[in-house]
Protein backbone atom coordinates (compact mmCIF):
# COMPACT_ATOMS: atom_id res chain seq x y z
CA UNK A 1 0.00 0.00 0.00
CA UNK A 2 1.34 3.39 -0.95
CA UNK A 3 1.30 5.92 1.89
CA UNK A 4 0.15 9.47 1.26
CA UNK A 5 0.97 12.50 3.39
CA UNK A 6 -1.75 14.00 5.55
CA UNK A 7 -1.36 17.20 7.54
CA UNK A 8 -3.64 17.41 10.58
CA UNK A 9 -3.72 21.18 10.06
CA UNK A 10 -5.91 20.48 7.02
CA UNK A 11 -8.28 18.30 9.07
CA UNK A 12 -11.29 19.52 11.02
CA UNK A 13 -13.63 17.88 13.52
CA UNK A 14 -17.29 18.90 13.33
CA UNK A 15 -19.73 17.88 16.06
CA UNK A 16 -23.40 17.94 14.95
CA UNK A 17 -25.56 18.77 17.98
CA UNK A 18 -29.36 19.00 18.04
CA UNK A 19 -31.53 20.13 20.94
CA UNK A 20 -34.61 18.21 19.82
CA UNK A 21 -34.54 14.52 20.71
CA UNK A 22 -37.47 12.18 21.23
CA UNK A 23 -35.78 10.20 23.97
CA UNK A 24 -33.66 12.95 25.52
CA UNK A 25 -34.55 16.59 24.70
CA UNK A 26 -31.69 19.02 25.31
CA UNK A 27 -29.18 16.18 25.45
CA UNK A 28 -26.05 18.18 24.44
CA UNK A 29 -26.63 20.53 27.38
CA UNK A 30 -27.11 17.76 29.95
CA UNK A 31 -24.36 17.87 32.56
CA UNK A 32 -22.07 14.99 33.46
CA UNK A 33 -20.60 15.64 36.90
CA UNK A 34 -21.24 19.35 36.48
CA UNK A 35 -19.87 19.76 32.95
CA UNK A 36 -22.14 19.97 29.86
CA UNK A 37 -21.88 16.93 27.62
CA UNK A 38 -21.14 19.02 24.53
CA UNK A 39 -18.17 20.58 26.33
CA UNK A 40 -16.77 17.15 27.17
CA UNK A 41 -17.04 16.09 23.51
CA UNK A 42 -15.31 19.26 22.31
CA UNK A 43 -12.49 18.92 24.83
CA UNK A 44 -11.85 15.30 23.84
CA UNK A 45 -11.76 16.22 20.14
CA UNK A 46 -9.34 19.09 20.85
CA UNK A 47 -6.84 16.58 22.23
CA UNK A 48 -6.44 15.24 18.68
CA UNK A 49 -7.15 18.20 16.38
CA UNK A 50 -6.61 21.95 16.51
CA UNK A 51 -9.72 22.72 14.46
CA UNK A 52 -12.98 21.72 16.20
CA UNK A 53 -16.46 23.15 15.60
CA UNK A 54 -19.94 22.38 16.91
CA UNK A 55 -22.65 22.51 14.23
CA UNK A 56 -26.10 23.22 15.65
CA UNK A 57 -29.47 24.73 14.78
CA UNK A 58 -30.15 25.80 18.36
CA UNK A 59 -29.19 29.12 19.97
CA UNK A 60 -29.05 27.55 23.44
CA UNK A 61 -26.41 25.06 22.37
CA UNK A 62 -24.51 27.78 20.50
CA UNK A 63 -24.50 29.98 23.61
CA UNK A 64 -23.22 27.11 25.76
CA UNK A 65 -20.37 26.39 23.34
CA UNK A 66 -19.39 30.06 23.27
CA UNK A 67 -19.45 30.16 27.08
CA UNK A 68 -16.56 27.69 27.36
CA UNK A 69 -14.61 29.18 24.45
CA UNK A 70 -15.59 26.64 21.80
CA UNK A 71 -16.24 27.36 18.14
CA UNK A 72 -19.76 26.96 16.76
CA UNK A 73 -21.47 27.30 13.39
CA UNK A 74 -25.24 27.64 13.04
CA UNK A 75 -26.94 25.36 10.50
CA UNK A 76 -30.44 24.80 9.17
CA UNK A 77 -33.07 23.03 11.28
CA UNK A 78 -34.42 21.17 8.23
CA UNK A 79 -31.65 18.58 7.87
CA UNK A 80 -32.77 14.96 7.98
CA UNK A 81 -29.31 13.52 8.67
CA UNK A 82 -26.08 14.45 10.39
CA UNK A 83 -24.27 14.13 7.05
CA UNK A 84 -26.39 16.92 5.55
CA UNK A 85 -25.71 19.16 8.58
CA UNK A 86 -22.00 18.37 8.28
CA UNK A 87 -21.94 19.37 4.60
CA UNK A 88 -23.62 22.72 5.30
CA UNK A 89 -21.28 23.32 8.24
CA UNK A 90 -18.04 22.77 6.31
CA UNK A 91 -19.19 25.09 3.53
CA UNK A 92 -19.92 27.85 6.04
CA UNK A 93 -16.72 27.27 8.04
CA UNK A 94 -14.52 27.45 4.94
CA UNK A 95 -16.26 30.65 3.87
CA UNK A 96 -15.93 32.12 7.36
CA UNK A 97 -12.24 31.25 7.67
CA UNK A 98 -11.39 31.90 3.99
CA UNK A 99 -9.57 28.58 3.76
CA UNK A 100 -10.17 24.97 2.77
CA UNK A 101 -9.89 21.64 4.59
CA UNK A 102 -8.97 18.23 3.17
CA UNK A 103 -10.63 15.92 5.72
CA UNK A 104 -13.73 16.32 7.88
CA UNK A 105 -14.14 14.17 11.00
CA UNK A 106 -17.73 13.65 12.17
CA UNK A 107 -17.93 13.28 15.95
CA UNK A 108 -21.31 12.65 17.53
CA UNK A 109 -22.41 15.19 20.13
CA UNK A 110 -23.41 12.39 22.51
CA UNK A 111 -19.96 10.74 22.63
CA UNK A 112 -18.30 12.40 25.66
CA UNK A 113 -15.80 9.56 26.02
CA UNK A 114 -14.40 9.56 22.49
CA UNK A 115 -10.65 9.04 22.69
CA UNK A 116 -8.08 11.06 20.72
CA UNK A 117 -6.53 7.77 19.57
CA UNK A 118 -9.79 6.93 17.78
CA UNK A 119 -9.68 10.21 15.88
CA UNK A 120 -6.07 9.46 14.92
CA UNK A 121 -7.16 6.03 13.67
CA UNK A 122 -9.80 7.62 11.45
CA UNK A 123 -7.10 9.85 9.98
CA UNK A 124 -4.70 6.95 9.43
CA UNK A 125 -7.06 5.37 6.90
CA UNK A 126 -6.57 8.35 4.60
CA UNK A 127 -2.95 7.35 4.11
CA UNK A 128 -4.42 4.71 1.78
CA UNK A 129 -4.72 6.41 -1.62
CA UNK A 130 -8.14 4.85 -2.30
CA UNK A 131 -9.79 5.85 0.99
CA UNK A 132 -12.67 8.29 0.57
CA UNK A 133 -14.53 7.68 3.85
CA UNK A 134 -13.02 6.33 7.08
CA UNK A 135 -14.74 4.60 9.98
CA UNK A 136 -14.03 2.32 12.95
CA UNK A 137 -14.89 -1.26 13.88
CA UNK A 138 -14.54 -3.26 17.07
CA UNK A 139 -14.24 -7.00 17.56
CA UNK A 140 -17.43 -8.60 18.85
CA UNK A 141 -16.87 -10.38 22.15
CA UNK A 142 -20.23 -11.97 22.92
CA UNK A 143 -22.93 -13.99 21.21
CA UNK A 144 -25.50 -11.40 22.30
CA UNK A 145 -23.73 -8.72 20.24
CA UNK A 146 -23.74 -10.91 17.14
CA UNK A 147 -27.54 -11.12 17.23
CA UNK A 148 -28.25 -7.58 18.47
CA UNK A 149 -29.85 -5.74 15.53
CA UNK A 150 -29.00 -2.40 17.17
CA UNK A 151 -25.29 -3.15 16.68
CA UNK A 152 -24.53 -3.07 12.94
CA UNK A 153 -22.01 -5.62 11.77
CA UNK A 154 -19.45 -5.10 8.99
CA UNK A 155 -17.30 -7.21 6.69
CA UNK A 156 -14.19 -5.86 5.00
CA UNK A 157 -11.28 -6.89 2.78
CA UNK A 158 -7.78 -7.77 3.95
CA UNK A 159 -6.72 -4.21 3.10
CA UNK A 160 -9.53 -2.80 5.27
CA UNK A 161 -12.04 -1.76 2.61
CA UNK A 162 -15.62 -2.16 3.82
CA UNK A 163 -17.72 -4.65 1.88
CA UNK A 164 -21.10 -4.43 3.59
CA UNK A 165 -22.87 -3.26 6.75
CA UNK A 166 -25.79 -5.23 8.19
CA UNK A 167 -27.96 -5.49 11.27
CA UNK A 168 -27.87 -9.25 10.69
CA UNK A 169 -24.84 -11.37 11.59
CA UNK A 170 -22.43 -11.36 8.65
CA UNK A 171 -21.05 -13.64 7.41
CA UNK A 172 -23.42 -16.60 7.77
CA UNK A 173 -21.47 -19.54 9.23
CA UNK A 174 -22.55 -22.64 7.35
CA UNK A 175 -22.40 -26.14 8.87
CA UNK A 176 -22.16 -24.90 12.46
CA UNK A 177 -24.92 -24.23 15.02
CA UNK A 178 -25.46 -20.54 15.75
CA UNK A 179 -24.19 -20.82 19.33
CA UNK A 180 -20.80 -21.85 17.89
CA UNK A 181 -20.45 -19.16 15.23
CA UNK A 182 -18.11 -16.98 17.28
CA UNK A 183 -15.73 -19.94 17.62
CA UNK A 184 -15.36 -20.20 13.84
CA UNK A 185 -15.14 -16.57 12.74
CA UNK A 186 -14.15 -13.15 14.08
CA UNK A 187 -17.14 -10.84 13.85
CA UNK A 188 -16.85 -7.04 13.90
CA UNK A 189 -19.38 -4.39 14.83
CA UNK A 190 -19.42 -0.89 13.47
CA UNK A 191 -18.45 2.09 15.64
CA UNK A 192 -20.30 5.05 14.11
CA UNK A 193 -17.53 7.61 13.79
CA UNK A 194 -16.61 8.86 10.32
CA UNK A 195 -13.97 10.79 8.48
CA UNK A 196 -14.59 12.11 4.97
CA UNK A 197 -12.51 13.59 2.22
CA UNK A 198 -14.16 17.01 2.08
CA UNK A 199 -15.17 16.74 -1.58
CA UNK A 200 -16.66 13.28 -0.94
CA UNK A 201 -18.70 14.59 2.00
CA UNK A 202 -20.23 17.25 -0.24
CA UNK A 203 -21.03 14.61 -2.87
CA UNK A 204 -22.61 11.99 -0.60
CA UNK A 205 -24.80 14.59 1.07
CA UNK A 206 -26.65 14.98 -2.25
CA UNK A 207 -27.21 11.27 -2.95
CA UNK A 208 -30.79 9.96 -2.92
CA UNK A 209 -31.73 7.21 -0.48
CA UNK A 210 -30.68 3.78 -1.77
CA UNK A 211 -32.40 0.38 -1.58
CA UNK A 212 -29.74 -1.17 0.67
CA UNK A 213 -29.89 1.83 2.98
CA UNK A 214 -33.66 1.51 3.23
CA UNK A 215 -33.50 -2.23 3.83
CA UNK A 216 -31.00 -2.00 6.71
CA UNK A 217 -31.70 1.59 7.82
CA UNK A 218 -27.95 2.22 7.58
CA UNK A 219 -26.81 5.33 5.69
CA UNK A 220 -23.33 3.95 5.01
CA UNK A 221 -24.81 1.35 2.66
CA UNK A 222 -25.94 4.24 0.41
CA UNK A 223 -22.31 5.21 -0.01
CA UNK A 224 -21.22 1.65 -0.76
CA UNK A 225 -24.07 1.17 -3.21
CA UNK A 226 -22.90 4.28 -5.06
CA UNK A 227 -19.33 2.99 -5.30
CA UNK A 228 -17.57 5.05 -2.64
CA UNK A 229 -14.53 3.52 -0.94
CA UNK A 230 -14.98 3.14 2.85
CA UNK A 231 -12.01 1.93 4.87
CA UNK A 232 -12.18 0.63 8.41
CA UNK A 233 -9.70 0.63 11.28
CA UNK A 234 -10.08 -1.61 14.31
CA UNK A 235 -10.37 0.15 17.66
CA UNK A 236 -9.95 -1.54 21.03
CA UNK A 237 -11.85 1.25 22.79
CA UNK A 238 -15.55 0.80 23.45
CA UNK A 239 -17.98 3.57 22.62
CA UNK A 240 -20.32 4.92 25.31
CA UNK A 241 -22.93 7.05 23.55
CA UNK A 242 -25.56 8.86 25.62
CA UNK A 243 -29.04 8.22 24.19
CA UNK A 244 -31.25 8.41 27.29
CA UNK A 245 -31.23 9.92 30.82
CA UNK A 246 -30.42 6.41 32.09
CA UNK A 247 -27.27 6.39 29.93
CA UNK A 248 -26.31 9.69 31.55
CA UNK A 249 -26.51 8.11 35.00
CA UNK A 250 -24.29 5.25 33.84
CA UNK A 251 -21.78 7.75 32.46
CA UNK A 252 -21.61 9.59 35.77
CA UNK A 253 -21.16 6.29 37.60
CA UNK A 254 -18.34 5.40 35.20
CA UNK A 255 -16.54 8.70 35.86
CA UNK A 256 -17.02 8.40 39.61
CA UNK A 257 -15.39 4.97 39.55
CA UNK A 258 -12.61 5.89 37.11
Amino acid sequence: MKNTSLSTDNCIAIIPARYASTRFPGKPLATILGKPMIQRVVEQAQKALAHVYVATDDDRIAAQVHSFGGQVILTSSSHTSGTDRLAEAIRKIEQLEARTYDVVINIQGDEPFIQPEQIQQLLENFRHPDCQISTLVKKIDSDEQIWNANLPKVTFTLSGKALYFSRSPIPYIRNHPKQEWKQHHTFFRHIGMYGYKKEVLLEVSTLPTSSLEQAESLEQNRWLENGYQLFVKETLTDSMGIDTPEDLKRAEAFLNNA
